[in-house]
């Protein structure tokens, strides 16, 4: 899904992830998928063919990747000379849960890049959101569906 401003932010390497995503899909996938369909109609009745039919699908899907793929790379902001004085899309931020002295570690990236399992948080998440210009030391209130809770910015990097 893209933002409200369709801006995608990515770092360098993702940004030439999707790019080599887009070569494969249009180099490779696409001749791949037009090869099945044409076998798929070589069978004979395509209203009983379920060849076909499934070759349109991935037909579908892939050309709509596709075009997903061109319009991200176009509006591709890409993630470099990220300052630490205050917390930005591409830094790394660690955080003190208030009131219980959990830590964690943050990435904040571009919402094509968000890895949760990876501890890389979309600028668009909740998190994200309350942390964003916030300085070491500063409380910020955070906004989730189990209701309100405070972190401490402890490190920007």
């Amino acid at each position: 899904m893209m933002t409200n401003t369709d801006e995608v932010y990515v770092t360098e390497q993702g940004l030439e992830d999707m790019k080599k995503e887009l070569e494969y899909l249009k180099m490779e996938k696409r001749p791949a998928v037009i090869e099945a369909l044409k076998e798929a109609r070589a069978l004979g009745d395509l209203s009983e063919n379920a060849e076909y039919d499934a070759a349109r699908n991935e037909q579908s899907e892939t050309e709509n990747r596709i075009v997903t793929l061109e319009k991200q790379i176009e509006k591709a902001i890409v993630i470099k000379n990220v300052k630490t004085d205050k917390v930005s899309v591409g830094n790394t931020v660690e955080l003190e849960y208030v009131g219980d002295n959990d830590k964690d570690t943050y990435t904040i990236v571009g919402v094509k890049e968000a890895d949760p399992f990876a501890n890389k948080i979309s600028n668009e998440s909740p998190i994200a959101k309350a942390i964003m210009g916030a300085k070491v030391g500063d409380i910020a209130t955070v906004a989730s569906p189990n209701g309100e809770y405070q972190v401490k910015v402890t490190a920007i990097s």
